[in-house]
């Protein structure tokens, strides 16, 4: 398989990328990270870019993701909003996981919005659904479908005690 070869493959694989824990805010639109390829204080920086940024930039489809190698002393992460505003994020010198928490608290949505976004997401008026809570309690009241059978009888060829009967 070619998507298999390279450096830690497994970064490719549709189950790695939707196992990433940042969400980001709706307010965030453009989120850049400065580091360089060498150095020690950097490390950190790049584990991150190399292990979870490409998680961060498939469950953030509508967010534009930045790096800037080699251009900088110190490695940032700076976030900018849909308002303007620009939040500036020290990763200096910090491991990967501690730069994935400290984004977590900062600039991703809690555990509640999350739950409220996937309650809201299963609750859309899907019209395939029916039954209780829902907008139609029988399959029998779609249009084209069979009539319910309690009150309209179903046509000896679709009954099952009639169909396979032996004459």
């Amino acid at each position: 398989m070619p998507f298999m070869k390279g450096l830690a493959p497994i970064r490719r694989t549709l189950k790695y990328l939707e196992a990433g824990p940042l969400f980001l805010k709706d307010r965030v639109k453009i989120f850049s990270i400065n580091y360089n390829t060498s150095g020690k204080h950097h490390e950190g920086a790049r584990d991150f870019v190399f292990w979870f940024l490409p998680q961060v930039q498939f469950k953030n489809p509508n967010v534009q993701v930045i790096t800037f190698k080699n251009m900088t002393p110190t490695p940032f992460i700076r976030c900018y909003f849909e308002n303007g505003e620009q939040i500036l994020v020290d990763i200096d010198s910090k491991d990967k996981d501690s730069i994935m928490d400290h984004l977590k608290k900062i600039i991703g949505k809690s555990e509640a919005v999350l739950d409220k976004e996937l309650k809201a997401k299963e609750e859309k008026a899907n019209p395939a659904n029916f039954g209780y809570y829902c907008k139609r309690h029988c399959i029998c009241e779609i249009p084209g479908q069979v009539p319910c059978p309690g009150v309209v009888p179903l046509p000896r060829e679709m009954r099952g005690k009639y169909k396979y009967a032996k004459d």
